[in-house]
């Protein structure tokens, strides 16, 4: 990625330096529930297909994932990294079942680890970028946006 790329992703991201857009919302009708994956997470909520779909297109960016997590709100994607722990969570929340939220952890970036403050802005730009990208790709993924964490 070029210095100019950079800068301009940076720019679109950025407010300040403790906030970030690390938070989108769509919607799209290809990630409907496995049977039975309700069952698993909590009833309403799902998105193994979305989060299946992510790692594929990750890694075809250069991004490594590990072993998806079910959790009680919808999938943990655990992203390899150095230093603090970097992932992209995603599911379907409330609404049509065609709506659909992903976030990165951490949300800002800075992350607190024991007595010190890592910057973990770059990692969060790679990953925030190849997620815009992938969504933009896609033309079946559409109303896309993005927000600043809660």
């Amino acid at each position: 990625m070029t210095d100019a790329l950079l800068h301009a992703r940076l720019s679109i991201l950025f407010r300040s330096l403790d906030t970030m857009k690390t938070q989108v919302a769509f919607r799209c009708s290809k990630f409907p529930p496995y049977e039975g994956e309700e069952e698993q997470i909590n009833p309403g909520l799902w998105g193994r297909r979305l989060a299946e779909y992510l790692v594929r297109e990750l890694a075809g960016r250069g991004i490594e994932t590990e072993e998806m997590v079910a959790e009680d709100w919808g999938w943990y994607v655990p992203v390899r990294n150095e230093g603090f722990r970097l992932a992209l969570c995603c599911g379907h929340q409330d609404g049509d079942d065609d709506e659909f939220i992903c976030f990165t952890e951490p949300s800002k970036p800075v992350v607190k680890k024991l007595f010190r403050n890592i910057d973990a802005t770059l990692q969060l730009v790679r990953l925030t970028a190849a997620l815009q990208e992938i969504l933009a790709a896609d033309p079946d993924i559409r109303e896309v946006e993005w927000t600043e964490p809660r």
